[in-house]
């Protein structure tokens, strides 16, 4: 019995000691597991509710809440003009439509850039600047960068005419936003070059005055500018005899011969003869 027993008590320690064994190992797993999820946690970053559209939308397309859907977005990278919920894209009391202004991808984020106000089509009068008027330049493939132009370019327009009886080219304006091609206003659809008859331009009411003018009294031609091209434009003006290296004769000027003459009362009649001079 005493050998039974001491087998037992034997197997029992031992059972005891894997016990503890396998206890402490569960612990640390737990700890570990535990440790790593807190690090985990600790790299989280907040979030914030933005709309987005649930599919594609082409310029001009009609937006409504059935084509919106919440998702949550990093709050730190927010794009500027993001909506976070519908009573903001569509406040109470206004229409309860936009209007697509640039191309959105499924689940792409809904920019105060990209769509009209409530209510507004993609017309003109939604991509006007505020006090800034729209204004319409004749144009041909000469005049008009050979049809590349497009919405949202800037352009220098240049005048040709005569001046003071010679013909004469300057620049009248530099870096004008161009809002419309032909009838054409959508900045993202798919560009082909084609000879534009007319250009928008986006101009204020005094440059609208210039323009006219301009466009009245001479040819205005449009120049391209590069898209990331900020460098400020310097008064530009050349004529003929510049453009050819032609001097204008200086003529020197004569100076008139010096008259002196002495007046007389002659019998109450005033008589003026002339003298030298002598000085």
């Amino acid at each position: 019995m005493r050998a039974v027993f001491g087998l037992v008590l034997i197997v029992g320690v031992a059972l005891a000691g894997f016990a503890v064994y396998m206890a402490q190992g569960f612990i640390a797993n737990t700890q570990a597991e535990r440790n790593a999820l807190m690090a985990e946690m600790a790299k989280q970053v907040d979030l914030a509710q933005v709309l987005v559209v649930k599919s594609d939308k082409a310029y001009g397309d009609t937006l409504t809440a059935d084509d919106v859907v919440a998702i949550a977005y990093q709050k730190d990278h927010l794009p500027k003009g993001a909506f976070a919920t519908a009573a903001a894209l569509f406040p109470e009391g206004q229409p309860k439509t936009r209007t697509v202004l640039r191309p959105l991808d499924a689940n792409e984020p809904i920019l105060a850039s990209k769509v009209t106000a409530p209510g507004e089509d993609a017309g003109l009068n939604s991509r006007l600047a505020k006090g800034m008027r729209a204004f319409t330049i004749t144009v041909d493939v000469s005049s008009g960068v050979s049809g590349f132009l497009r919405p949202g370019d800037r352009v220098d327009v240049y005048w040709t005419g005569e001046q003071e009886g010679t013909q004469v080219s300057k620049m009248i304006d530099s870096a004008v936003k161009l809002i419309a091609v032909d009838q054409t206003a959508d900045q993202n659809g798919d560009f082909q070059a084609q000879v534009a008859r007319t250009v928008t331009v986006e101009a204020s009411s005094q440059q609208v005055a210039a323009f006219a003018l301009a466009q009245s009294t001479g040819k205005l031609t449009l120049a391209l500018v590069g898209t990331n091209d900020d460098t400020p434009a310097d008064a530009v003006e050349i004529d003929r005899n510049r453009l050819l290296g032609i001097e204008k004769p200086v003529v020197a000027e004569v100076a008139a011969p010096r008259v002196c003459s002495i007046r007389t009362n002659k019998g109450g009649e005033i008589v003026e003869t002339q003298i030298p001079c002598t000085n």
